[in-house]
């Protein structure tokens, strides 16, 4: 049931839940929910286009909540990039900061991913290429911000918004030196240093979360899939071979130092000998984004610069985010002093000059 409120929205149930949009946006369909919010799919009738409108569950219910409301707006106003979902629109129904309850965000809709992708075809080694690149830009560009995506498994629907045109879920990413948990990203492409809380993740956590999907597309099939945290650590080892005395020297936690070097000393496998009908390059790469220290990894620019991506490269489009002030985020706020911080961004929020069609990458 539709019904008019205030000029210019109106008010429709989305299987149960309230959301009061904007006029502009018309043909309301939920393609997703979480813990966090909830995501319609819908007409933008002034460019014709379909777009994402995010509302989040009650922002203001607590001070974690509205933190965390407030950092994911501000990450989304800051990105820019052909390769990083950013913000079309911003609005709430509540006339004034008194009123002000619920806000909704507006991206681009991503209509496919790479999950459904695979299981409909095999891919190309030259669409394999052309989208780890394009991965790879993207994550170049939020690092330089000082930000870790926490790439996350293939399998993304459209309400989370990921590979095919975008790569972010910011209600999912941290600034690079905070403590993480291991829970979010999908175990078969978390990072070693992830699965057992080893030390302070570095960008290049992402970088190892890359190389699992970029083997995935080559073999059709994940390259480590344990079954639970401590078995997935086995099946990584397994191709990485334990980890030297240097890495476990830098291990912040003494039960992971313990834990690791109580395990039986197992080689390095070379990875050419599991995918032996695979491109050397495409090896390569692979070798120099799945090493147990993350410090060892590429980085996203060094990544670029892989003789694999050569025939794709335009070194002038991997551009960098400006940088990304945390400290605000970071602060002390009580519940309305971050719903006051929410309402200026939505207030302060200038649309893109121009609001085009969805961009997604060629597939």
């Amino acid at each position: 049931m539709t019904t008019y409120t205030r000029l210019g929205y109106y008010r429709h149930d989305v299987n149960k839940t309230k959301w009061e949009v904007a006029d502009r946006y018309r043909d309301l369909r939920q393609v997703g929910t979480g813990a966090y919010g909830i995501v319609c799919s819908a007409l933008d009738r002034f460019t014709g286009s379909k777009v994402a409108i995010k509302k989040l569950q009650r922002p203001f219910q607590s001070e974690l909540f509205a933190k965390r409301a407030y950092r994911e707006l501000r990450l989304l106003k800051h990105m820019k990039h052909d390769n990083v979902i950013g913000l079309l629109d911003v609005f709430t129904p509540d006339l004034s900061l008194d009123m002000f309850q619920d806000f909704y965000l507006v991206m681009p809709f991503m209509g496919t991913d790479l999950g459904k992708l695979m299981k409909m075809e095999k891919l190309s080694e030259e669409r394999i290429q052309y989208l780890v690149y394009q991965i790879l830009r993207g994550l170049k560009y939020i690092h330089a911000a000082g930000i870790i995506h926490r790439v996350r498994c293939l399998s993304f629907s459209a309400a989370t918004r990921c590979w095919i045109g975008g790569i972010l879920d910011f209600g999912l990413a941290r600034q690079a030196d905070s403590e993480m948990t291991g829970y979010v990203v999908t175990r078969w492409y978390r990072a070693p240093e992830v699965i057992l809380n080893w030390m302070h993740y570095t960008k290049t956590v992402d970088i190892w979360s890359v190389g699992c999907i970029m083997a995935e597309m080559l073999m059709g099939r994940p390259l480590f899939k344990g079954n639970d945290h401590l078995d997935q650590l086995t099946e990584i080892m397994k191709i990485t071979g334990t980890p030297t005395q240097e890495f476990i020297s830098k291990l912040q936690s003494q039960d992971a130092r313990n834990y690791i070097q109580k395990l039986p000393r197992l080689k390095k496998k070379d990875l050419q000998s599991i995918m032996p009908n695979i491109n050397p390059q495409a090896i390569s790469a692979l070798e120099a984004m799945l090493l147990l220290d993350p410090d060892s990894r590429v980085t996203a620019a060094e990544g670029l610069a892989l003789p694999y991506f050569t025939e794709f490269r335009d070194p002038e489009e991997e551009t960098e985010a400006p940088p990304y002030d945390h400290s605000p985020d970071n602060a002390e706020q009580s519940v309305e002093q971050w719903k006051k911080l929410v309402h200026k961004e939505i207030l302060t929020f200038k649309p893109p000059l121009v609001v085009a069609e969805t961009k997604e990458t060629a597939l």
